[in-house]
């Protein structure tokens, strides 16, 4: 196979994209027959149809599917390049991608990178911060498309490299007049008799639940679902039902007296959390710069070890 060219690759995404060869023609600022004779000529290069031509416009088949997939990878690598390469001309400079789960975002990641850019040094760099669950966090990582990933240690990372971040705990929220409020410490089994709020299904938090109720013998009673642990707190201090969050989160909930917070003995209520990378690959400057200073900033706040 002859080498392929970006342009044209990101000219097939555009028609991909668009359904409309005119369209991507103009988005990118040329002429539609140039369109129409790189695509030929890609089509002819590769010995296979890559685009179905009818009234409504263009669509792959199943090979320019394939293709899709793989120029849209090759054409965010070739962006990651340039804004990594952009980092050693007129001091850093660049792009981080981070993957992490809603609990890492929720309890400390998000005040860690705005710390971060707040430094003199960093105010030409910039992160982004997708939230994920974390087996989807481990296959960005793997993939490339982020750069670093942050979740619950206790994940399987395959062959990704790790650094320890922060650790936190979990306790049970629980509306001020529900019968728990009176315990300072229990199990979570022994909250089991009583309507839960919890995280949904794709979350470690709710299938850490479900197997530590699994474990004891009964079941988790869900008397609501919800997609993050500010809508958590709003329902148990609504008086619907206790739920598992962490006990930073909690304390600043708790201080309107809705809702009180109880410790949970369980082991597992203690958690780390880590920063994934892929291993073997020497990070970018600014992705390299990132992972130290989280991992230098829970060290100092937590005492962790390295």
């Amino acid at each position: 196979m002859h080498d392929l060219d970006l342009k044209t690759l990101r000219l097939f995404v555009g028609v991909c994209e668009h359904g409309q060869l005119r369209q991507a023609a103009e988005a990118a600022h040329i002429e539609p027959s140039a369109v129409s004779k790189r695509l030929a000529q890609l089509e002819e290069r590769l010995g296979l149809p890559l685009l179905t031509r009818g009234r409504r416009g263009a669509q792959p088949t199943a090979a320019g599917l394939t293709l899709l997939e793989h120029a849209r990878a090759l054409l965010y690598q070739q962006e990651r390049l340039a804004a990594d390469l952009a980092a050693f001309r007129g001091g850093l400079r660049g792009l981080v991608r981070v993957a992490a789960s809603v609990s890492a975002i929720a309890e400390s990641l998000t005040a860690d990178v705005a710390a971060f850019l707040r430094e003199a040094e960093h105010a030409q760099l910039q992160v982004d911060i997708e939230e994920q669950v974390s087996s989807s966090i481990v296959e960005q990582v793997q993939a490339g498309r982020a750069a670093l990933g942050v979740c619950w240690a206790q994940v399987d990372f395959g062959r990704l490299a790790t650094r320890p971040y922060r650790r936190d705990r979990l306790v049970l929220a629980v509306p001020a007049r529900h019968p728990l409020a009176r315990e300072r410490v229990l199990r979570f089994e022994d909250s089991l008799a009583h309507d839960q709020v919890a995280l949904g299904p794709h979350t470690a938090v709710y299938r850490l639940l479900h197997r530590a109720a699994a474990e004891a013998g009964q079941t988790l009673r869900c008397r609501a679902t919800v997609s993050n642990f500010d809508a958590a707190f709003r329902v148990v201090a609504a008086g619907l039902g206790v739920a598992v969050v962490p006990r930073e989160l909690g304390l600043l909930h708790a201080a309107g007296g809705a809702l009180v917070l109880v410790e949970l003995s369980n082991p597992w209520a203690e958690r780390r959390f880590a920063i994934c990378h892929r291993a073997g690959d020497e990070l970018s400057p600014v992705a390299a710069r990132l992972a130290d200073w989280l991992q230098a900033r829970a060290a100092a706040d937590q005492g962790l070890g390295p």
